[in-house]
């Protein structure tokens, strides 16, 4: 099919309508081998953005991604699963917790894989609050494997895994809009088998089509309603905690209907910096970790398998990962 044909195809009302999984595969790994001319590009990209990405779409999407995404050796066998967490360009009201929660991960033993924006364009990134903790960007595959097997945790840049789909999301600032890119960017999964996946987004539209597309793969994931479409559960109200796996999911923790008072748990300034004292606090025991977070990180521990039983590892984040003066981390 021409590329003006597909062009009417997304953006022409009369005759839109969604494409086959199979042709969205050869269309995006088209797009993500940068062989598609930059005018028509843009107007496809802009073209599935108005019609809005089918499941379908998105996993061809994936399935195209997938293929080409650079790997990492995976953990030793019997060692539980490396929980990968694809961040967005930050949060825009809320400070940016998604360290918080890879840390509290790798304080209990868990590997962990942040990949995301360098920039947050106005927004608090995870990138940002990162590097005021110490945890600096991975610039190679093997920086980045190095990193995981020394300290259990490492923060890489979309473009190290996937250089194609950093170059697309590249066209937000041209195109006015974010695209395809940056949705199946959350999924990006540079170990395949094993890892457990954090999947976060405020768009429940869009959540919902990502979790139909890892139902439709067969791959483990947590998936939660986002905080400014961070991965992280919001302090003053858990969302639904969902695992899927193996083509079928399990609620963990409902969505809460009342919200928590997390005001003695949150900073009160929103930058990188006010963040990641406050992180550096919690960790030290001197301020609460707040209670959904709590929850979001025992399913964590459950997903990726450092435990079989989800108490147990309510338990191990409430009572055994302390700060450094003894007090527990939970309030």
């Amino acid at each position: 099919m021409s590329y003006a044909a597909l062009i009417k195809t997304l953006a022409c009302r009369a005759d839109a309508h969604d494409l086959a999984p199979e042709d969205a595969a050869l269309l995006f790994g088209a797009m993500l081998d940068g062989g598609v001319p930059e005018l028509e590009l843009g107007a496809m990209l802009v073209g599935l953005r108005m019609k809005g990405e089918s499941t379908g779409e998105l996993l061809g999407a994936y399935e195209a991604l997938a293929a080409r995404v650079h790997q990492l050796a995976p953990p030793q066998a019997g060692a539980a699963r490396t929980v990968v967490i694809g961040t967005g360009e930050g949060t825009r009201v809320q400070p940016n917790l998604t360290p918080l929660v890879a840390l509290v991960l790798q304080r209990l033993g868990v590997g962990v894989l942040v990949h995301g924006a360098l920039e947050g364009h106005g927004r608090i990134a995870a990138a940002y609050v990162f590097r005021e903790l110490g945890v600096l960007p991975c610039g190679t595959l093997a920086q980045a494997q190095s990193a995981l097997e020394r300290e259990k945790i490492a923060f890489v840049p979309t473009a190290v895994f996937a250089p194609g789909l950093a170059a697309l999301q590249s066209l937000r600032g041209r195109l006015g809009v974010p695209n395809l890119a940056h949705l199946v960017a959350r999924l990006v999964d540079p170990l395949p088998g094993a890892s457990l996946r954090l999947v976060g987004l405020s768009d429940a539209a869009e959540l919902a089509r990502l979790r139909d597309v890892i139902l439709g793969t067969g791959e483990r994931a947590l998936v939660l309603g986002g905080t400014d479409d961070e991965p992280f559960a919001d302090p003053r109200q858990r969302p639904q905690l969902e695992l899927v796996d193996d083509g079928a999911s399990l609620v963990l923790f409902g969505e809460e209907h009342a919200a928590v008072d997390a005001g003695a748990a949150l900073p009160e300034v929103r930058g990188a910096k006010a963040t990641a004292a406050h992180i550096r606090r919690v960790l030290d025991g001197a301020a609460p970790l707040p209670l959904p977070i709590v929850n979001e990180i025992a399913c964590c521990l459950y997903g990726a398998g450092l435990t079989d039983d989800l108490n147990q590892a309510k338990a191990i984040v409430a009572v055994e990962a302390s700060g450094r003066n003894g007090r527990p981390l939970a309030a």
